[in-house]
C-alpha cells in the first residue's frame, strides 16, 4: 500500500531538511512534466504502509504568480495526494500561515508541521501547538528536523486525518458581499466539478482570476465552462452585483489577501508568545551591516576575496598530489601497453591524448571545486546569499534584469554550468534567458588556473608564499569585479535589443541567520555540485584529448595541423594583443578551460602532447621568449574572462533553453565582448607606449 504525501512550504523553512531526513537515500530527482523545475520524490516506510513523499517547490502562495507556485498549486489541487504536510518556520509562523490557509481552502487532508522549534527556543519564541490545532482544526505537530526530532509525529498526524476528528471548518471568512457571491456560485459548481476540485476554492478563483482559472480547468480537468451557460450567466450576474458594491476584480484580490493576513494575525496572537521582544535584534544588526549602502558592497568584496584566497591556497597541495597520482597511473598504463606489445599508434592517442587530458582536468578542476562549492554552500546555509541578491537587485533592475540573477551569477563562480541550471529560479522567461546568456561572463574555477598563473607571472612579480597567494586572490577579485560589471553591461544591452522588456518584480525573503551544518553542507555540495560538474567535464574532455593529440601529431606538408591553424589565426590574434598559439589554445580548450595553458606550452615547445611546467620562472621565460609582454598577459586575462562558454556549459545551455539559437547567442555575446575589449586595450596600450 503506497500513500502519496506532498510536502509544501515557503522557502527557508526546512522543508527539504524534513524531506531528506525522512527519505534518506530512498529518493530521486527529475523534472515536473513540461517544466524545468526539479522535483524530488522519496520513500518512507512505517510498518506495513509505504509513503511516497513529494517535495514541492518552495513558494509563498498558491495564486500561481510563478512556475514554482503553479506546480505546487496544480499538484495539491489536481493530483489529489492522500495528504499535504505544510512545513512552517516556528520563528516566523505568522508569515508562513498564509500558505497554510490557502492550502486549507483546497483540501482538508492537511497536517501542519511547525519546524525549527530548536531555533524558536533559542529566540525564546513559544508556539502552543494544541491551541494552533484548535484554531485551524487540523493536526499540528512540532519538529526540529536538523536534530531529527518529532519527525515520526508527522505520520501520526496523517493517521489522525482518517479518524474524522477534524471536522469541516472554513480557513478564512471573507466580507459578507463576497461570501454571498460565493454561496450563489457554490451549488452549480459543486454539481459540475464533483469531487475533482474544492468548489468553494473554485468560486473564489473565478471571482478574482477568471481567464487564467478557466484555462487551468480546461487543461487539468478537461472542463470548459463555456459549455455551461447557466454558470457563465450566474457568474456575470454575481460580478455585476459585486461591482455595484465597489468590489471590482482588483478590490476582490486585495480583500482576499487582507482576509488571509488578518486571519494569520488573529491565530498567531493566540498561539505564539514572544518572551523576548528583541529576539530578532541580532539579525537586524547583521542585516544593517550586510545590506547597507556604506558596508554592503565592501563586505561582499572582502568575502569574495576570502573565498578565492582559501580556494587558491587550499587547492594547491591536493591538486599537486592528485596530479602526481594520476600521472603515475599514466606511466603504468604505458608500461602495460608496451608489455602486451600494443602498437604505439594505438596507445599513444589513447594514453597521451584522452587519458592525459582527463587526468589534467580532474587534477586541476576537482580540488578547487571541492573547496569553493562547500564555502559557497556555507554562505547559502548561513543566510548571506539572499543579502547579496538584495544588494545587487538595484543594479540588475537598472539593467532591466532580475535581482535573482545575482544568485545565479554567484553560482557561476564555481561552475558556469551550475549557474545556468540555477537560472530556473527566475520566473520571467525573458530574464531567465538574459541570466543564461551572461552567466559565462563571470569566471568559473576552470578559468581560475589560467588567470591566476598569468597574474602570478606578469602582475604579482616576484612575490612568494603568503604574499603571493594574497596578491593573487586580490588581483583575481578585481578581475571578477570587472566580470560582474560586464555582466551588468551585457544584461542592459540584451534587454534593450534582443530581449526587450521591463524588469519583473519578485519576492525576496531574507531568511533568519542560522548556524551552517558543516557536515551536511560538505556532503551536499560535493555530491550535488562537484561530482555532477566533474562528470560532465570528463564526458567532454575525453574526446577533446583525442582531438588535441591528433592536431599536434598529424602533419600536412611536414608541418603539424596544429601549427597550420596557429599560423592562420596569428594575424587576427595579434590585433587582440594575443598570438595564434594563445587563440588556438582557447579554441582547443573549449571542452575544458583547465587545459588552455598546457596547450600553449605544448605548442610553444612543439611537443605532441600536453605538458606541465611546475617551475614558474621557466614558464615565464618560455612565454617571454615567444614574444609575450605585459600587454599580451593582460589581453590573455581579459580574453580568459570573456570568451565562449566551455563545452559543459554549452550542453547545459542547450538543455535548459531547448534552442540552438540561444546556444549560439551564448557563444557570440561573451566572445564579441572579449574581442572588443582586448582590441581596445591593445590599441590604447600601444598608443600610450608610443606617446611615452
Amino acid at each position: 500500500m503506497k500513500r502519496i504525501i506532498a510536502l509544501a512550504g515557503n522557502p527557508n523553512v526546512g522543508k527539504s531538511t524534513v524531506f531528506n531526513a525522512l527519505t534518506g537515500m530512498n529518493q530521486h530527482t527529475g523534472n515536473w512534466p513540461g517544466k524545468t523545475v526539479e522535483c524530488a520524490k522519496g520513500i518512507y516506510r512505517q510498518e506495513d504502509v509505504t509513503y511516497q513523499l513529494v517535495d514541492l517547490p518552495g513558494c509563498y502562495s498558491l495564486l500561481a504568480h510563478s512556475e514554482e507556485e503553479e506546480i505546487a498549486r496544480d499538484f495539491i489541487c489536481f493530483e489529489h495526494p492522500q495528504a499535504v504536510v505544510a512545513v512552517c518556520d516556528a520563528t516566523c509562523l505568522e508569515r508562513n500561515l498564509n500558505l497554510v490557509l490557502q492550502i486549507m481552502e483546497t483540501t482538508r487532508q492537511l497536517v501542519l508541521c511547525v519546524n525549527l522549534l530548536d531555533e524558536a527556543k533559542k529566540k525564546k519564541v513559544k508556539v502552543d501547538l494544541d491551541l494552533l490545532s484548535q484554531e485551524l482544526n487540523i493536526p499540528v505537530v512540532g519538529t526540529a528536523a536538523r536534530q531529527q526530532k518529532g519527525l515520526g509525529d508527522i505520520f501520526t498526524g496523517i493517521a489522525l486525518l482518517k479518524t474524522g476528528k477534524y471536522g469541516k471548518k472554513e480557513a478564512v471568512h471573507y466580507p459578507l458581499p463576497l461570501e454571498h457571491a460565493i454561496q450563489k456560485l457554490l451549488e452549480p459548481l459543486q454539481q459540475t466539478l464533483g469531487s475533482q476540485l474544492n468548489a468553494r476554492w473554485a468560486c473564489i478563483r473565478l471571482l478574482e482570476d477568471y481567464d487564467n482559472f478557466t484555462l487551468t480547468l480546461k487543461q487539468k480537468l478537461e472542463i470548459s465552462l463555456s459549455e455551461y451557460p447557466e454558470i457563465i450567466s450566474l457568474l456575470t450576474e454575481v460580478k455585476k452585483e459585486l461591482e455595484t458594491q465597489g468590489y471590482t476584480t482588483e478590490v476582490i484580490r486585495d480583500v482576499i489577501a487582507e482576509s488571509f493576513i488578518h486571519r494569520c494575525e488573529t491565530i498567531c496572537k493566540k498561539a505564539v508568545t514572544f518572551e523576548d521582544v528583541q529576539y530578532a535584534k541580532f539579525d537586524r544588526k547583521l542585516d544593517h551591516l550586510f545590506t547597507s549602502k556604506a558596508t554592503g558592497f565592501p563586505i561582499m568584496f572582502l568575502l569574495l576575496f576570502l573565498i578565492f584566497w582559501l580556494t587558491i591556497s587550499g587547492a594547491n597541495f591536493p591538486s599537486s598530489l592528485l596530479s602526481s597520482g594520476l600521472f603515475w597511473v599514466e606511466d603504468r598504463l604505458v608500461d602495460f601497453a608496451i608489455s602486451i606489445q600494443l602498437p604505439k599508434a594505438i596507445y599513444s592517442p589513447l594514453i597521451f591524448g584522452m587519458y592525459r587530458v582527463l587526468a589534467w582536468v580532474v587534477s586541476v578542476m576537482l580540488p578547487p571545486m571541492a573547496i569553493f562549492f562547500p564555502l559557497f554552500t556555507l554562505l547559502e546555509d548561513f543566510g548571506y546569499l539572499p543579502r547579496v541578491a538584495f544588494n545587487l537587485d538595484r543594479c540588475f533592475k537598472k539593467c532591466c534584469a532580475c535581482g535573482k540573477q545575482a544568485l545565479t551569477m554567484c553560482m557561476g563562480f564555481g561552475c558556469n554550468a551550475v549557474g545556468v541550471t540555477g537560472c530556473r529560479i527566475i520566473d520571467s522567461p525573458r530574464e531567465r534567458i538574459i541570466a543564461i546568456l551572461t552567466n559565462s561572463l563571470v569566471p568559473c574555477n576552470g578559468r581560475f588556473p589560467t588567470i591566476l598563473t598569468i597574474l602570478s607571472l606578469f602582475i604579482a612579480g616576484g612575490a612568494t608564499g603568503l604574499s603571493a597567494s594574497l596578491l593573487g586572490a586580490f588581483c583575481l577579485a578585481l578581475v571578477i569585479l570587472l566580470g560582474i560589471c560586464m555582466t551588468l553591461v551585457a544584461s542592459k544591452v540584451l534587454s534593450k535589443t534582443l530581449l526587450k522588456g521591463m524588469p519583473s518584480s519578485f519576492t525576496l525573503e531574507l531568511p533568519p541567520y542560522r548556524r551552517p551544518q558543516i557536515g551536511k553542507v560538505i556532503i551536499r555540495s560535493v555530491c550535488d555540485r562537484t561530482l555532477f560538474v566533474l562528470g560532465r567535464a570528463i564526458l567532454i574532455a575525453a574526446p577533446a584529448g583525442l582531438l588535441i593529440w591528433m592536431t599536434a601529431n598529424i602533419t600536412v606538408g611536414g608541418t603539424a595541423v596544429l601549427n597550420h591553424c596557429v599560423n592562420f589565426l596569428d594575424p587576427f590574434a595579434r590585433l587582440l594583443g594575443l598570438d595564434g598559439v594563445i587563440l588556438m589554445a582557447f579554441l582547443l580548450g573549449m571542452p575544458a578551460n583547465e587545459i588552455v595553458i598546457p596547450i600553449m606550452l605544448m605548442t610553444y615547445l612543439a611537443k605532441g602532447s600536453l605538458l606541465e611546467m611546475e617551475d614558474l620562472n621557466l614558464m615565464r621565460q618560455l612565454l617571454v621568449d615567444n614574444g609575450w609582454t605585459w600587454i599580451t598577459a593582460v589581453s590573455t586575462v581579459l580574453f580568459s574572462l570573456m570568451h565562449w562558454p566551455c563545452g559543459t556549459t554549452l550542453m547545459t545551455i542547450h538543455k535548459e533553453t531547448q534552442s540552438l539559437k540561444w546556444t549560439f547567442v551564448s557563444i557570440l555575446v561573451p566572445t564579441l565582448m572579449g574581442m572588443s575589449l582586448c582590441f581596445l586595450f591593445t590599441a590604447c596600450a600601444h598608443f600610450l607606449m608610443g606617446v611615452l
